[in-house]
């Protein structure tokens, strides 16, 4: 039984811990999540998510060992991700994405979580090819929970995207889905969230889609990334177990 932290705030009793300290918590838990359902924490991509933190507050994660970051928010990324160049990382972008600041994503990001609409693979598709991108990694956000206060693209829609993105955007080079838990600590709740995910990715995989494979399930986050493991997470969005709270 994995004993979930929802609502607790990481810093209380926590004050004297440093970053590696938190990181080295976040991996050893992974580790112990990751044994108790037969995989390997090597199978596991950790990404930082910094939002509203500055950059100065990543260094440390840096020096932790963390090359993987994410950040929700195309405007706080443009001051965010030049000041850290120097520095050999790969960005995510796991927050929504609007169609007019699609430019702005492919030149920041290695690759984006949150592809949820036809209109936004085709806006991809057409900057991609004006920068001349052959492949640019994507996964599909899914509102696998059914909350109508989440973004991504319901269930029954994700074959109709993925027929024009095949079809239509070349340069989209699909891996995997990605969707946010509710927040709950109903742990049945969150792990049909996550079944519901991965079941999708195994209906995608079975129908062998051109430019699309389904090697990545981007779930989980700092309240029930044990479970998210458990169910087959392969990339974690984990911002207050490394940072703290977020900054106003």
């Amino acid at each position: 039984m994995i004993v979930i932290n929802r609502g607790v705030d990481v810093n209380s009793g926590d004050s004297g811990k440093t970053i590696q300290d938190r990181v080295d918590a976040v991996w050893e838990r992974i580790a112990r999540a990751a044994e108790t359902s037969g995989r390997s924490a090597d199978e596991i991509t950790l990404i930082a998510v910094g939002k509203t933190h500055p950059p100065a507050r990543l260094i440390p994660a840096i020096e932790a060992g963390i090359r993987h970051f994410g950040e929700n928010r195309i405007q706080e990324a443009e001051n965010k991700i030049p000041e850290l160049s120097g520095h050999d990382l790969t960005w995510h972008m796991v927050g929504h994405l609007q169609r007019n600041k699609a430019r702005t994503a492919i030149n920041l990001f290695h690759t984006l979580h949150s592809l949820d609409s036809k209109r936004l693979a085709r806006r991809l598709q057409r900057q991609l090819d004006k920068e001349g991108v052959e492949n640019y990694p994507t996964l599909i956000q899914v509102n696998a929970s059914g909350e109508k206060s989440k973004y991504g693209i319901e269930p029954d829609d994700l074959e109709p995207l993925l027929d024009v993105i095949t079809e239509e955007c070349t340069h989209l080079e699909v891996r995997g889905l990605m969707t946010i838990a509710p927040w709950t600590d109903d742990e049945t709740v969150l792990r049909k969230t996550f079944r519901t995910l991965r079941r999708l990715s195994e209906d995608i995989d079975d129908k062998q889609y051109k430019n699309v494979t389904m090697n990545s399930l981007s779930m989980g986050m700092t309240n029930d990334y044990q479970i998210a493991i458990q169910e087959g997470a392969t990339h974690l969005r984990i911002g207050r177990a490394i940072f703290g709270e977020r900054q106003q």
